[in-house]
């Protein structure tokens, strides 16, 4: 299962020194450390943008021409197929990067994912032109962006691992486990997820249906292992959540 014998922290592991994401440019001794937050904001051109939640950010064969690191809020990443389904490929948390295959590939039409606000969403965005700009003038910050690439793929590989439960509600237990590691606040009853999700929504993040997440959801509440207030999944104890689906 995924996520149940790791700790649920709202934020990724922190360095030992410094600000999460961040490293000293290169340079005379003693340079102040910057993060990659602060490398987009300060780039030519840059912007900070607000998307409302279920907001297309931008659709599969887009020009590539800005890079994207979240503020606030969550992204779903998805792939839409011949079939006509679209899969979620990954689930963006708090300073997450994204649109930057065309810093790799060198194309301007390299979108492979549709992007969404899952929820309410403040993003710095940048031009890609800006931000190799930057690459090659100091190569501190090619360092950062690899980190958020680094991490973009952990995330990947968690929802895909998520989506290998063929099982729908291991496939649900799994993707709450997900979201309490990424998005969870401890609190005195247990872990609450800090998303406003509708049963729409998880649905269609993990391929079911409302039907069918709406009735999941009741065994977990009848069960004792979550609580639902306003939209808002509290789970009382994730450990016994992941053992009770293992």
């Amino acid at each position: 299962m995924v996520g149940a014998t790791r700790g649920f922290s709202r934020y990724p592991s922190s360095p030992s020194s410094g600000s999460p994401g961040a490293v000293t440019p290169m340079g005379a001794p003693g340079a102040t450390t910057v993060t990659l937050l602060e490398v987009i904001r300060g780039l030519a051109g840059s912007s900070l943008e607000t998307i409302e939640r279920g907001k297309t950010i931008f659709f599969p064969g887009d020009p590539a021409e800005r890079v994207y690191l979240l503020r606030r809020g969550a992204v779903r990443l998805s792939r839409v197929y011949e079939s006509g389904e679209e899969i979620t490929v990954t689930l963006l948390r708090e300073n997450s990067l994204f649109g930057v295959l065309s810093l790799l590939t060198g194309q301007r039409s390299d979108r492979f994912y549709h992007a969404i606000a899952f929820t309410r969403v403040e993003m710095v965005t940048a031009p890609a032109t800006s931000v190799r700009r930057a690459i090659e003038q100091d190569a501190s910050v090619g360092l950062l962006l690899l980190q958020g690439l680094s991490s973009r793929i952990l995330q990947t590989e968690t929802m895909i691992e998520t989506l290998t439960h063929r099982d729908m509600s291991s496939r649900l237990v799994s993707f709450l486990l997900v979201l309490c590691r990424d998005f969870g606040v401890p609190g005195s009853e247990g872990i609450t997820i800090d998303l406003r999700l509708s049963h729409q929504a998880i649905a269609e993040a993990i391929g079911s249906t409302r039907v069918t997440i709406t009735r999941l959801l009741g065994d977990l509440r009848n069960d004792g292992l979550v609580q639902i207030d306003r939209k808002k999944i509290t789970v009382f104890d994730p450990i016994a959540l992941a053992k009770r689906f293992s």
